[in-house]
């Protein structure tokens, strides 16, 4: 599973796939372009940098991070630019997943409101990597978890459903 960060400076990743029943750590890093690049070059850059990471990596869901409009509507514009620059990036046949900011510290940290380092400290300890990550790196791994924590969850309640789990159902 790929979690994505987009950004039109750097647009951050992260790889994780789940192996003896649990999620683990693959590849993170950011794409970063050169400084004082134009946006369409941004744009090719980050574009051509997650077509390699997909072809590397071959992940079968794309999670993404949503866009926070602030006040600044040309930051929001260019953001936005770069995520869809990043989603082009994304074959047709992967699924991809979009989770907001708020949702995706709610999921990892408890609350909605969490700092970046209280982010970057939970996607260290569940994946149970060691030194200081890269924000933006962070920021995607965490997406990633979120989407990873979305999936369990829908399919422990079709489980439920199903009548496979639970306790003296008597459906």
């Amino acid at each position: 599973m790929l979690g994505l960060d987009p950004g039109s400076r750097t647009t951050g990743y992260g790889v994780i796939e789940y192996r003896t029943g649990q999620w683990r750590h693959v590849a993170h890093g950011c794409i970063a372009v050169p400084p004082g690049s134009a946006i369409a070059a941004r744009l090719r850059w980050i574009f051509e940098g997650l077509s390699e990471l997909i072809a590397l990596h071959r992940p079968a869901e794309v999670a993404v991070e949503r866009v926070f409009v602030n006040r600044n509507v040309d930051s929001a514009l260019k953001l936005g630019q770069a995520r869809g620059a990043a989603l082009c990036a994304v074959p047709h046949e992967l699924a991809v997943f979009e989770y907001a900011p708020r949702a995706v510290k709610l999921a990892l940290v408890g609350s909605g409101a969490a700092e970046k380092p209280q982010v970057a400290h939970m996607v260290r300890t569940v994946l149970g990597l060691e030194g200081r990550l890269a924000a933006d790196a962070a920021d995607a791994l965490a997406v990633a978890l979120c989407h990873a924590h979305s999936r369990q969850l829908a399919r422990l309640a079709a489980a439920y459903d199903a009548g496979s789990i639970g306790s003296g159902s008597t459906r």
